[in-house]
C-alpha cells in the first residue's frame, strides 16, 4: 500500500482536525444507525490523537469499548479516469468505516494503515463515520482479555486485562486522507539495492493495475542535486549509478526514485516517487554489517507516547525526539512494541537512523509485564494458537509491504518477550520466520524476556539476531549493582554459549524520578540511573558478540494504573516532556567517543559529499 502523495497524476486531501466524537458504552451505535443518522450529543475530538487524555472526564480516559468519529468533507469534481480512496493511517484497535451511510471497510489491528475505494460513493459533499473499538483478545496483537459486568441500571462496564506495560491508548492515531489515483495506476514498488566498487545497483519491481500490457513503465533516479543519475524502462528493471553515494548513519544520502506509467501514445498515465538509499545490510558471524562494515547500534527502545496526544502522531514531537536522539549521538532505535507512523521512518531515512522494525507481538505471555514469577504455557491450545498465528502472519506481511523500501529499516523484530521456552513456541514462530524470509532479505530478530533462560529457548536458533531485555540489579537483586553485574555476565555468557548469533541488548534501564538526587546513589535517583547504565556498558564492552545497546527507554511513558508505576514508567533518559535526566549527558559522551572512532558505528560512504 503506497503512501498517499501529491504527484502529477495524484491528489490527496487531509481530514485531520476536529471530528465529532461519542462513546458507545452499550454498543448500540450500529443498531440505531449512527453511521447514517449522525452522532447526537457528541463532543469535539482531535484527529490524529488518542482520545484518553484530551478531556477531563475519567470515563473517557478509562473507556473500554467502541467510540464513534464523524465529520463532513467536500470533494472536487473527479475526472472519469480517477479513483477515490479513504485511507486511515492507524486506529486502535478494530475499526469500521462508513461513507455517506454505507460501510466501506473494516480493519483489525491498531498500528498499520487501511483504506477503501469510495469512488462509487462520493459526491460534492460527503460524510465519513468511523467506529473504533479498543478491546483486545487472544486473536489479535497485542493480546488481552476483557471482563464485562453490568450496573444495576443495566449499563455495561468493561475492564481490560493486558500483559503489555504501556497504556492502551485508543482512537484514530494517524492521519486520515482522501486521495485519488488514476484507473491505470501504480499499485506497488519494490526497491532492492546493492553496490559493486563505486557503482550502485538498484533493482525496481513495479506493480501496475491495468487492463492490458500496452502500458509501459519508465524509472528515473535523481541525486540530491536533482540531477539525473540513471533511467530505465520496464516493470522489472535494474539501474546502475556511477560514483554512487552510499546511505549510512554518517551520510544518509538519498536518491529520488521517480516512476511513471506511459500509454501507447507516450502520454503520462500515472506518476509516483519515493526517496531511496543505496545500502546493504547483513549478518556475518557475530557481526551486523552495514555496507560490509561492522555496525554497533547505540540508541533506545521508544514509544509513540506524548503528553495529551497519547499515541497520536505529532510532527513536532517526532522531530524533537529525533533531534534529542541525534544530540546524544545515538544511531538507532527499535519501534517498540509496534509499527510506528510512516512519517517516522521517512525522518529516519533523512537523518540516518537505523531502525529495528517491530510488530505488536508484545505480551504473548501468561503473566503481565513486568513479569517476575513463573511463566505458564500460552501456546498449548492449538486452535487458539493458530488463530493468533494467522493474524500475526498478516501483520508481518502488512509491515514488510509498507516499510520494505526504507533504507533506515535494517531488521524485522517478530516479537517482544514471548514465551519462547514452550514446546508450542517452535510451531508458532517457525512459519513466521519462514514467511519473513520469503518476503525480504533483512535480518530477523526475536526479543527475549529476562526470565527466558537460554538453555530453554527454542526460538532463537530460528533468527539472525538475538534481542535481550535485561534488568539484573533492578527487578532482580534490586539496588545491588555488584550482584547485578555478576548475574548479567553469567546470563550473557550462557546466551553466547547456546547460540552463535550477534546479540543486541534491546532493553536495560531503571525507573528514575527527574530531580531526585542522592549521594551515594539509591534506586530511583538520577545518580543510580547513571551508575546502572555505566555498569551494564562496562559488561558489554567485554563481550565482542554484543553488537548494540538500546537503553530502555528514550522518554518516560504512560502505563495503566498500578502500584509498580507512579504516573507511568519512569525509565526514560528524557522526561515525558522531553527534558534530559543526568543519564542523557553520560550517553552523549560515551556514544560521542564511538563517533570519533573508538568504536565502529557504521560504514562511511564510498563517496563523501
Amino acid at each position: 500500500m503506497l503512501y498517499p502523495r501529491n504527484t502529477e497524476m495524484r491528489r490527496k486531501h487531509s481530514l485531520d482536525g476536529l471530528w465529532n466524537f461519542k462513546l458507545d458504552p452499550n454498543e448500540v451505535g450500529e443498531k440505531y444507525a449512527w453511521y447514517e443518522k449522525g452522532l447526537s450529543s457528541s463532543i469535539q475530538m482531535a484527529v490524529p490523537a488518542s482520545y484518553n487524555d484530551i478531556t477531563t472526564d475519567e470515563k473517557i480516559r478509562d473507556f473500554v469499548g467502541t467510540v464513534w468519529y464523524e465529520r463532513d468533507f467536500y470533494l472536487h469534481e473527479k475526472p472519469n479516469d480517477e479513483k477515490v480512496f479513504v485511507r486511515i493511517g492507524a486506529a486502535s484497535h478494530t475499526s469500521k468505516v462508513w461513507v455517506n451511510g454505507l460501510e466501506v471497510t473494516t480493519n483489525k489491528g491498531g498500528f498499520l494503515p487501511f483504506e477503501a475505494d469510495i469512488t462509487h460513493l462520493v459526491q460534492r459533499k460527503n460524510k465519513i463515520v468511523i467506529s473504533v473499538n479498543n478491546e483486545l483478545s487472544w486473536e489479535m496483537l497485542p493480546p488481552g482479555t476483557v471482563e464485562e459486568t453490568r450496573t444495576t441500571e443495566g449499563d455495561i462496564i468493561r475492564k481490560l486485562h493486558q500483559n503489555h506495560d504501556f497504556f492502551n491508548y485508543s482512537g484514530i492515531h494517524r492521519s486520515v486522507y482522501i486521495y485519488t489515483k488514476p484507473t491505470v495506476s501504480i499499485e506497488d514498488i519494490r526497491v532492492e539495492t546493492d553496490y559493486e566498487d563505486d557503482v550502485g545497483i538498484i533493482h525496481v519491481e513495479t506493480e501496475v493495475h491495468a487492463i492490458d500490457d500496452t502500458y509501459d513503465v519508465e524509472v528515473f533516479v535523481y541525486d540530491a542535486e536533482a540531477q539525473l543519475s540513471a533511467r530505465a524502462k520496464g516493470r522489472s528493471t535494474t539501474l546502475r549509478i556511477e560514483d554512487v553515494c552510499l546511505w549510512d548513519t554518517e551520510n544518509p544520502y538519498l536518491y529520488k526514485l521517480d516512476v511513471q506509467v506511459i500509454n501507447s501514445d507516450e502520454e503520462l498515465v500515472d506518476h509516483y516517487y519515493l526517496n531511496i538509499g543505496v545500502r546493504t545490510i547483513a549478518v556475518e558471524g557475530s557481526k551486523i554489517l552495514l555496507n560490509d562494515q561492522p555496525i554497533y547500534l547505540t540508541g533506545y527502545g521508544k514509544h509513540e507516547d506524548a503528553v495529551t496526544r497519547g499515541k497520536g502522531f505529532d510532527r513536532v514531537t517526532n522531530l524533537r525526539d529525533f533531534y534529542l536522539m541525534q544530540w546524544t549521538n545515538a544511531n538507532s532505535f527499535r519501534t517498540s512494541h509496534y509499527p510506528y507512523a510512516e512519517e517516522v521512518l521517512d525522518l529516519a531515512d533523512e537523518m540516518g537512523f537505523l531502525i529495528i522494525n517491530e510488530v505488536p507481538a508484545v505480551g504473548i505471555l501468561s503473566a503481565p509485564v513486568p513479569a517476575t514469577g513463573d511463566l505458564y504455557p500460552v501456546f498449548d491450545n492449538e486452535d487458539e494458537r493458530n488463530i493468533l498465528l494467522e493474524h500475526h502472519l498478516k501483520v508481518m506481511r502488512q509491515l514488510i509491504n509498507r516499510d520494505k523500501n526504507h533504507p533506515s529499516v535494517i531488521m524485522w523484530s517478530i516479537a517482544n518477550e514471548a514465551s519462547t521456552m514452550e514446546a508450542g513456541a517452535k510451531h508458532y514462530f517457525k512459519p513466521i520466520v519462514e514467511e519473513v524470509r520469503s518476503l525480504d532479505s533483512r535480518p530477523i530478530m526475536n526479543v527475549n524476556l529476562m526470565l527466558i533462560q537460554p538453555e530453554e529457548c527454542i526460538v532463537s536458533d530460528l533468527v539472525d539476531v538475538i534481542g535481550l531485555n535485561v534488568y539484573f540489579g533492578w527487578y532482580s537483586s534490586p539496588g545491588d549493582l555488584e550482584q547485578g553485574r555478576a548475574d548479567l555476565e553469567d546470563y550473557l555468557t550462557r546466551w553466547n554459549d547456546c547460540f552463535d548469533a550477534p546479540i543486541v541488548i534491546t532493553e536495560f534501564g531503571v525507573d528514575t524520578i527527574a530531580g531526585l538526587h542522592k549521594l551515594p546513589s539509591i534506586m530511583f535517583s538520577e545518580e543510580f540511573q547513571v551508575d546502572f547504565i555505566k555498569m551494564y556498558q562496562d559488561v558489554f564492552d567485554n563481550f565482542d558478540f554484543i553488537v548494540g545497546e538500546h537503553v530502555w527507554n528514550f522518554a518516560d511513558f504512560m502505563t495503566k494504573q498500578d502500584i509498580v508505576r507512579v504516573d507511568g514508567n519512569k525509565k526514560g533518559v528524557f522526561t515525558r516532556e522531553r527534558e534530559p535526566k543526568m543519564a542523557a549527558f553520560h550517553l552523549k559522551k560515551r556514544w560521542g567517543t564511538f563517533r570519533k572512532g573508538l568504536k565502529n558505528v557504521g560504514a562511511q560512504s564510498k563517496k563523501n559529499n
